[in-house]
């Protein structure tokens, strides 16, 4: 049994579609994982039931020991952070760097009448400044440049101090500089402690962060592969995966994929 998330024979369906199918995964204390699949393997319903945001339609979810059906979510979500695009896209954006990061704390978007203590205030920027980003605390967050703002989201999901942290495609929209900037800040953090359980979604093998521990490969809806990198991590899994014959390499502390072709070039199950 996971101590941080465990999902039993998950199946989520819509009308006649199933977007999970027996997803069995298992999350434990210190581990960090990296969630990898195509458009519309399941990446983003699997945020959702992580970060109590859905039910399943069949199996059993359990987060931090709660399980989802017997537990209120709004107690269970302030333990887990979350940066997605979908709640970066709720952010005002007029409103101010360091008020972004403060409204976690209520669990809301847009400063309105709630009241901060110093301490927050502190939490905050202390926040911002591990991201390199309290310097633009005054900014307002639609003035920001896409790699500036999602280093501000993640200062943001942690400002709970949560005990599971969940990074729905981080790197989407960066450019090359911003990518590798935001993967050594992630590195960082996998390298912390103190981090929280980190889970992190992503399409592309070049955005695992040094530190990583583990991946879970999803493909329609099912789990290709899950554990360690190192067993995960092979031609044959990322090429069945992804529906086409790859190439994967391990440079350091990084990993990288690329279509293999020319003359051995014969399909995902050639491999």
């Amino acid at each position: 049994m996971g101590d941080v998330l465990q999902l039993d024979d998950v199946g989520v369906r819509r009308g006649s579609k199933a977007i999970l199918d027996g997803v069995t995964w298992s999350v434990d204390e210190g581990e960090r994982w990296v969630v990898l699949g195509p458009n519309g393997a399941g990446k983003t319903t699997i945020v959702q039931l992580a970060s109590a945001r859905m039910h399943p339609t069949s199996g059993a979810v359990e987060i931090l020991g709660e399980r989802l059906g017997a537990v209120d979510v709004f107690e269970l979500r302030p333990r887990v952070g979350l940066a997605s695009a979908a709640l970066a896209d709720r952010i005002p954006g007029g409103e101010r760097v360091l008020d972004v990061v403060l409204t976690a704390s209520y669990g809301v978007t847009g400063r309105w009448r709630e009241s901060y203590e110093s301490l927050d205030e502190g939490r905050a920027r202390d926040l911002l400044a591990a991201f390199d980003v309290d310097h633009l605390r005054d900014r307002t967050f639609g003035t920001l440049s896409e790699g500036e703002r999602k280093r501000v989201q993640i200062a943001r999901s942690l400002m709970t101090d949560p005990e599971l942290l969940i990074l729905d495609e981080p790197g989407a929209g960066l450019d090359l500089g911003g990518r590798e900037e935001l993967v050594g800040a992630l590195g960082e953090l996998a390298a912390d402690v103190s981090s929280p359980v980190l889970v992190l979604i992503t399409h592309h093998v070049e955005e695992i962060p040094p530190g990583f521990t583990d991946a879970l490969l999803l493909r329609e809806g099912r789990v290709e592969a899950a554990g360690p990198l190192a067993e995960v991590m092979t031609p044959q899994h990322l090429s069945r995966t992804f529906g086409l014959d790859l190439v994967v390499e391990q440079h350091g502390d990084r990993w990288a994929a690329r279509a293999l072709v020319g003359e051995h070039r014969g399909g995902p199950h050639a491999l």
